[in-house]
């Protein structure tokens, strides 16, 4: 066997992009990651379609924070299991996930728009955020939310 088919063996096609290099929307859309991914370069392959099969035992493929607009410092942090930079991820994942859930409670429960819900979350929940938004970036964000929750229902 020679070296090259040695080290080809060693990797795989990348499950989250599917080998494409490029996280598409039907990949999001399988992977459930609707409203915390966007359609861009894959970064659990680096955009090269291939992982080392070790990368599954390392990394979950839907690993929410693991995204291509981060500094490669931490794409390699986590690639690595860094505990502390896995947990950072966590707090973010769960801090969109309260979003989400802020966001369906008052559009579908108390039939309240996008710019009603960003203010009531600015004025009441921002204080408790880990994390800072901006009202613009907080209002086309909570729009995605309800015309996701609109597309479900329909």
């Amino acid at each position: 066997m020679s070296i090259f088919n040695f080290f080809k063996r060693l990797d795989i096609e990348c499950p989250r992009c599917l080998g494409k290099g490029f996280v598409e929307l039907e990949d999001i859309i399988r992977l459930k990651r609707q409203l915390k991914w966007v359609p861009a370069p894959c970064a659990y392959c680096n955009a090269t379609g291939r992982v080392e099969k070790e990368m599954l035992s390392k990394v979950a493929v839907d690993c929410m924070y693991l995204t291509i607009d981060l500094p490669e410092s931490v794409i390699e942090k986590i690639k690595n299991g860094d505990q502390e930079t896995i947990e950072k991820g966590k707090q973010r994942e769960r801090f969109v996930e309260h979003l989400i859930a802020f966001v369906e409670k008052q559009y579908l429960n108390q039939n309240k728009d996008a710019e009603s819900i960003a203010n009531l979350y600015l004025s009441t929940e921002e204080e408790n955020a880990a994390f800072s938004v901006n009202k613009e970036e907080l209002v086309k964000y909570i729009q995605g939310v309800i015309e996701l929750k609109n597309a479900e229902r329909n």
